[in-house]
């Protein structure tokens, strides 16, 4: 199977769409969960190294996969036009969420991001380590996170040029030029969150290296959170987020135990 498949495969209509905000992109895609009863929120963050090429609809089999199996799914859009357009609408959208929804939620939120949406799903949870003075500042936590091949460190995204230098577009230029800025959108600059995080990340990634979440939860680790790092053989970047692949069990299986944890 070609693994870039993914990208364009079609999937069921989505049950609501909301807006937060009056441009196009700003609007979010709900799968609700069979049955009428409370069911998690999972706020699922797609990727595409921020750029517009690509938008959330490649992520319509995996969120009607994850809403099958008993969760309620909402993929925000945001604009893919560099700073700080992007921040500003994850947080719009995250704030959007908080609030009433069509179906109704067991109070359990879980944050989950792939690639580039691995980076905002990690900065949304990290928002109130922002300054109290900051547009983005927010005191809601997830209760967890969970990262597929997650662009988890601005600063090496930028190093090793991933995406050719993609986090050039969204910062606007490199950590030199604009460190206040990195300062306070890099996941990796916001340690400790606060909220425990799963990163899945496969082996055979040729986009985003695995060394990426290996440095991001030696990081996390050290500051204090509790990360757990599942490496993924055999698999490659595009491969994490299709649930016709050998990864889908481990990605199903992680996003339901963030959702419905084993009380210890």
């Amino acid at each position: 199977m070609n693994s870039r498949e993914i990208l364009t495969r079609p999937a069921p209509p989505v049950d609501h769409t909301l807006r937060y905000g009056p441009l196009p992109e700003q609007v979010v895609d709900l799968r609700l969960p069979p049955g009428p009863g409370p069911a998690p929120l999972l706020v699922l963050l797609h990727g595409g190294f921020w750029r517009p090429e690509i938008d959330r609809a490649h992520t319509g089999p995996l969120a009607d996969a994850l809403a099958a199996s008993g969760l309620l799914v909402a993929v925000p859009e945001y604009r893919r036009s560099g700073w700080p357009d992007t921040l500003d609408d994850v947080a719009a959208a995250l704030d959007l969420l908080a609030g009433p929804l069509p179906h109704p939620v067991t109070g359990r939120t879980v944050l989950a991001g792939h690639s580039a949406g691995g980076q905002l799903a990690l900065w949304a949870a990290a928002r109130r380590r922002l300054p109290a003075d900051s547009p983005w500042h927010g005191e809601a936590l997830p209760d967890a996170v969970v990262v597929l091949a997650g662009c988890s460190s601005l600063e090496r995204c930028a190093d090793w040029h991933l995406g050719d230098d993609a986090v050039l577009g969204l910062m606007g230029g490199a950590p030199a030029r604009y460190p206040e800025r990195y300062a306070v959108a890099d996941p990796a600059a916001l340690l400790p969150l606060g909220v425990p995080a799963t990163l899945l990340h496969g082996v055979e990634d040729d986009r985003v290296p695995v060394a990426m979440s290996r440095d991001y939860a030696e990081l996390a680790t050290a500051a204090g959170d509790l990360v757990e790092l599942r490496e993924l053989p055999g698999i490659d970047h595009f491969q994490l987020i299709d649930p016709l692949t050998a990864a889908w069990p481990a990605v199903r299986d992680t996003v339901l135990a963030a959702a419905h944890p084993v009380p210890r």
